[in-house]
């Protein structure tokens, strides 16, 4: 390899993405959320979806094990949800910014797509875990902009 890992991110900085917060609720714990932008679509039928999660994330530990989550695809106006779901150690959704979906996953408020999802594989990453899953229930808003992420900050699409 003749670049390091800083590089390398720095490159990847480049690519433009969307933000989400993924949601679950952990088997005898609280509704929980992180932020991530490394969603993307998979297949559409069966109707799949993934994201991946680092094997060292304090969260890491509850997606390994959740039978289900959702995606939610922040608004460009909830800058501060993803900031307050990227923070460590503090991954509890507060009350009143979720509901829980037809699933039984908690779904964040204001998201302007929502896709409610089983576990459906989890396949190794070198050091994230890639998570799929299969989507039972959506929720979409026809207006709203994404929350963009581009070369270590956020964007709007114009």
């Amino acid at each position: 390899m003749s670049f390091d890992s800083r590089e390398f991110r720095n490159a990847l900085g480049r690519f433009p993405t969307g933000v989400c917060v993924i949601t679950t609720t952990p088997e005898g714990g609280k509704p929980m959320g992180m932020t991530v932008n490394s969603f993307a679509a998979l297949s559409l039928e069966p109707a799949l979806v993934l994201w991946s999660i680092q094997t060292n994330s304090e969260c890491y530990a509850v997606f390994e094990k959740a039978k289900g989550f959702t995606v939610n695809v922040l608004s460009e106006e909830q800058v501060d949800v993803s900031n307050a779901y990227a923070k460590k150690g503090d991954h509890d959704l507060k009350e009143g910014e979720f509901r829980l979906g037809k699933s039984g996953q908690p779904v964040l408020k204001g998201a302007i797509t929502s896709f409610e999802c089983t576990m459906s594989a989890q396949h190794d990453g070198g050091d994230h875990v890639i998570i799929v899953g299969e989507v039972i229930e959506m929720d979409n808003s026809p207006t709203g902009r994404p929350l963009v992420f581009h070369s270590g900050k956020y964007e709007q699409l114009r």
